[in-house]
């Protein structure tokens, strides 16, 4: 068993700070107003029909994975080919990536009708409660993410006398559970979100000439239970596989590229670093969280730069706390290194611009709309409660 460095414990700390934040924003908007009782009850469909999804998906999950667990426990158990805490780690990455689906698509029923009642008399109280609401699964999936990587790490640490190399491995099998719990809920909510879409678009324009959106369209209930359980669930699901698969792969690079200089302990803070840079992170994106703000009467440019403003402000500061965080480790060509860091933040920044150039109204247009633009209308009926 190694020594951990003390830095390593702000990984936990940073977790139990996501978490906590997250609950702290569900709090928040669930004291929110719902908005009128055709809002609640259209609501309350949308939510029933998407846990319903979600249920009966989870049922057939549980099936694969029990299938796998007991093939990955034969193999480590029966054949001994396979580290023996490899079905642990694939069950719980498989538990904690549908855990995060489930909690931000629990907090995106809730939040919809509360951003259409917001916002019908504040364009800054819509903005807030929908962003720090999509916040919630952006924190969850960091929180469990982290806690996840930590505790397997103090785990396999105390347990696992083969080293580093073996430890990062190994830790990699939760993150293949969490890619196959993503892989379902993504390919799964997908199709279903893709059907309804198509459906609704079908019933309400086709058959009966109403809106897509209208609430009479008994499909767009459809409709919203899929944006659900694809867009929100099955997006939670794969960040987490993401973000754990990228922590967990750059940790095993650094096992492997500094092995040896194992007793000089630079392995293990190679190890450690990228844990530590997801950590400082948390608390720098939360920072990044409170500054989307907007005012009344924004244009749809004026919408955008307020959300780029806490995304780019937390990308900068995180760029400068990596080259803080690998120089204080004494990690060898920390320089290197960080500056790999920043061309990955700076290629998200640019695919995020370019997205953002490409999808927004064309620039010859802003001058003629701008008037429209400054009067934001007050959302229908119809259209809020189709929201919810």
């Amino acid at each position: 068993m190694m020594t951990i460095p003390s830095a390593f414990w702000l990984v936990p700390v940073a977790s139990v700070v996501a978490l906590g934040m997250a609950y702290y924003f569900f709090r928040q908007m669930m004291a929110a107003d719902e908005g009128t009782p055709r809002m609640k009850e259209i609501a309350l469909y949308v939510r029933h029909g998407a846990m319903a999804y979600l249920k009966q998906q989870y049922k057939v999950v549980c099936i694969v994975f029990a299938v796998l667990c007991a093939l990955f426990a034969f193999m480590a158990y029966g054949m001994n080919v396979q580290n023996p805490w490899v079905p642990f780690a694939f069950l719980t990455g498989g538990f904690f990536s549908g855990l995060a689906g489930f909690f931000g698509m629990k907090t995106a029923t809730y939040a919809s009708a509360r951003t259409a009642n917001a916002a019908r008399q504040s364009l800054d109280a819509g903005l807030k409660i929908a962003f720090r609401s999509g916040a919630v699964m952006g924190l969850t999936v960091v929180g469990l993410g982290l806690l996840d990587i930590a505790i397997w790490f103090v785990v396999l640490n105390h347990f696992d006398s083969e080293g580093l190399i073996s430890i990062t491995t190994t830790m990699l099998t939760f993150g293949m559970g969490a890619s196959t719990q993503a892989l379902f809920a993504r390919v799964g909510g997908g199709i279903y979100t893709k059907a309804a879409d198509v459906g609704a678009d079908i019933v309400g324009k086709v058959e009966a000439d109403i809106p897509e959106d209208d609430p009479r369209n008994p499909a767009t209930i459809a409709d919203n239970v899929g944006d659900n359980v694809g867009d929100v669930a099955g997006m939670g699901a794969d960040l987490y596989e993401s973000y754990c698969g990228s922590v967990l792969s750059t940790a095993a690079l650094g096992a492997s590229a500094f092995a040896a200089s194992a007793a000089d302990g630079m392995q293990i803070k190679a190890v450690i670093a990228p844990m530590i840079i997801a950590a400082v992170g948390v608390f720098l994106s939360l920072l990044g969280i409170f500054l989307v703000r907007t005012k009344e009467g924004a244009t749809m440019r004026d919408l955008l730069h307020s959300l780029s403003l806490g995304t780019n402000v937390s990308a900068v500061l995180i760029a400068i706390a990596t080259f803080a965080i690998l120089y204080l480790l004494g990690i060898d060509n920390w320089m290197g290194l960080s500056f790999s860091v920043i061309s990955g933040l700076a290629a998200g920044v640019i695919i995020g611009q370019a997205t953002e150039y490409y999808t927004s109204t064309p620039t010859s247009l802003h001058s003629a709309s701008a008037r429209q633009d400054r009067q934001v209308p007050q959302p229908s009926l119809s259209r809020a409660s189709a929201l919810a």
